[in-house]
């Protein structure tokens, strides 16, 4: 067979499994890294020997380096420094003392019980201090958990994993000239990191400024431009010093991130597809290269180092660096039980093992199969138990409480209030003062100001509510609102009153935004109907018998008469605003709106002395009507 298609037949399996992988745990619900690692060893030569990655030569490590870079720069673009801001002191303290302290007590542990030497032993764990956003952006994906938690874990991986690299090719030059002085290592890692973040922040602002200043070109040719900036970018950093490329472009994702383009959802799109190819096919081929027998050659010294990694060093880190945070229990107790390994780790550790071994000095196979050894303990305890653990501690995003609304109309009060009188935090946005001052008349805490704003989204708490919802009359600006909610905050619940035209298209089906209870046509109707005092707040019981479907049907006809608004359901899973068509099940109780002309339930809704809350401390007080 030509040589040259034989390398094309290569590429074209290690593209098809990875997508097979990805599409494995899109349906199953499991972080993909399981069937990539899995899939790439039944391929690999102790499998069915269809993949031989070392057949690429010198090709492999050019695509794991721009691979890498493309994936750094997606996990910068996925980060904002407003969010890091959040979280400041305890990523400050896991990139630097989190990383000393995995540094020391992995190398000492591959000392004393892989019996490993010393400089190899610091080598290893230079190479495992990382873990990197290939393997914890998908597992946060399967995994919803409190964005607070979320956003260590991102901000940790993706600015980890440079200054991880960085540290490891500093250890490796120690080793190979051992002669070196420690300010020598020092300054070469400094100098490292500060090409880094020159060339990457001011390559980020280069490149906000010419997509900003080239309307002409398409979104399509916008996005490609990106591409070969983020890989000049590295290959200038990487020219300037080496291994400065990866800070680089993790910086520069995160300057043009904050640069607010307005193409920027389309560009994160992209950059999202074309990781998930490189994440894909690299792992793939990575873990098709290794040795099962370099594995099992390693003993049980290997096996205990990596436990030791896993229960002991890093649940020390995150105690040392989260001492002072805001987290509680049992959130840093899931810090400390997920930090799986990546691609970064494999593929460095692949690269040394050649280069330790041109330079005639043992070991490098050795480290190699630690290092995957770790990367493969950590990815199946740690990432198929993740799901279950943060649920156990009660840290997932269904557990949140609380909501946000944008609005103080009428409607916007009335929600506001059936969840402040659930117990649940309640904060109210809108820029008319007057409707503020209803709304704060009612006993609810209002900010009055802008929610395009992010930063009045966060001091309002959207980064730790469980329900968003986007009540104003404009409906263009409650979706593009709820839009900021999904993919800057990721609330769990989000709900919009949406413009006419989008009801019933796509996105109610495709994304995680619901409509809400009522459509822009008629949110102007009810809520006059409130300032006139023409309706009557009430609840219905789903019964568990055979006149559930009646309910149902006497219930849908009101609301399609639209003399009916259901706002509230309180399922199993607790309260939730109603969304647009709605199913019905047993046991369930709606509290809903009944137009009635002729009651004087909210005639003064900005009368002190009447407020609604009276009437809303406890569902059993509101009106109970029974459908006829």
């Amino acid at each position: 067979m030509d040589p040259s298609f034989k390398l094309t037949i290569e590429i074209i399996v290690a593209v098809i499994a990875g997508i097979t992988a990805q599409v494995l745990a899109e349906y199953l619900k499991i972080p993909s890294i399981v069937f990539l690692l899995s899939i790439g060893i039944l391929l690999g030569s102790d499998g069915l020997d269809l993949l031989h990655p070392q057949q690429l030569g010198i090709g492999l490590e050019v695509l794991v380096a721009l691979s890498v870079a493309v994936i750094l720069f997606d996990g910068g673009l996925n980060l904002t420094f407003r969010d890091l801001g959040l979280v400041s002191g305890s990523l400050r303290n896991l990139v630097t003392v989190g990383m000393l302290v995995t540094l020391v007590g992995g190398g000492l542990a591959a000392h004393w019980l892989a019996e490993f030497p010393f400089p190899l032993a610091f080598l290893y764990a230079s190479l495992i201090v990382v873990t990197g956003p290939t393997v914890i952006s998908p597992l946060l994906k399967q995994v919803k958990v409190e964005h607070s938690v979320a956003t260590l874990l991102e901000g940790e991986s993706v600015l980890i994993d440079p200054v991880g690299a960085i540290l490891a090719v500093v250890v490796l030059n120690g080793i190979l000239n051992s002669q070196a002085a420690p300010l020598k290592i020092i300054t070469e890692l400094l100098l490292r990191l500060g090409i880094g973040i020159a060339v990457g922040g001011l390559g980020g602002f280069l490149l906000a400024i010419i997509l900003r200043r080239t309307p002409f070109l398409s979104e399509e040719l916008k996005n490609l431009v990106v591409l070969a900036g983020v890989w000049g970018l590295f290959g200038l950093s990487q020219s300037l010093q080496s291994e400065s490329g990866l800070m680089a472009v993790v910086l520069a994702g995160m300057v043009l991130r904050d640069s607010a383009l307005p193409q920027e959802r389309l560009l994160i799109r992209f950059k999202g597809q074309l990781t998930v190819l490189c994440v894909s096919v690299l792992f793939i081929l990575l873990s098709a290269d290794l040795s099962i027998a370099s594995v099992f050659a390693l003993g049980w010294g290997s096996l205990w180092t990596v436990l030791v990694l896993m229960f002991l060093v890093r649940p020390l880190n995150i105690f040392l660096c989260t001492l002072q945070s805001d987290l509680n229990w049992r959130q840093k107790l899931f810090l400390a039980w997920v930090a799986p390994r990546g691609i970064v780790s494999a593929s460095i550790a692949s690269l040394f093992a050649i280069v330790l071994t041109q330079k005639g000095l043992n070991g490098g196979d050795s480290i190699k199969a630690l290092v995957f050894l770790t990367i493969l303990m950590t990815v199946f305890i740690q990432g198929l138990s993740a799901k279950w653990v943060a649920q156990i501690l009660q840290i997932t995003s269904a557990y949140s409480t609380g909501a946000v609304i944008i609005g103080c109309n009428p409607l916007a009060i009335i929600i506001g209030s059936l969840f402040q009188a659930e117990g649940e935090k309640v904060v109210l946005i809108d820029t008319d003062p007057q409707d503020c001052h209803r709304a704060e008349l009612q006993g609810l805490t209002v900010v009055q100001s802008s929610a395009l704003d992010p930063d009045v989204l966060i001091s309002a708490g959207l980064d730790s509510a469980g329900t968003f919802a986007a009540l104003t009359t404009n409906g263009q600006v409650n979706l593009v609102l709820a839009q900021k909610a999904l993919e800057e905050f990721k609330t769990p619940k989000i709900f919009s009153i949406f413009p006419v035209q989008e009801l019933g298209q796509n996105i109610n089906h495709d994304s995680k935004i619901n409509a809400a209870f009522v459509d822009q046509a008629l949110i102007k109707t009810w809520n006059q109907y409130l300032n006139n005092g023409q309706v009557k707040l009430a609840k219905i019981k789903f019964k568990e018998d055979s006149e559930l479907s009646v309910q149902q049907v006497q219930l849908n006809d009101l609301i399609q008469a639209g003399e009916l608004l259901p706002l509230i359901v309180r399922r199993d899973n607790g309260l939730q605003l109603v969304g647009n068509a709605e199913q019905w099940h047993a046991g369930e109780e709606v509290v809903y709106l009944l137009y009635d002309p002729r009651t004087n339930l909210l005639k003064r809704l900005s009368d002190e002395k009447n407020t609604l809350l009276e009437s809303l401390k406890s569902w059993p007080k509101i009106e109970e009507i029974t459908l006829n």
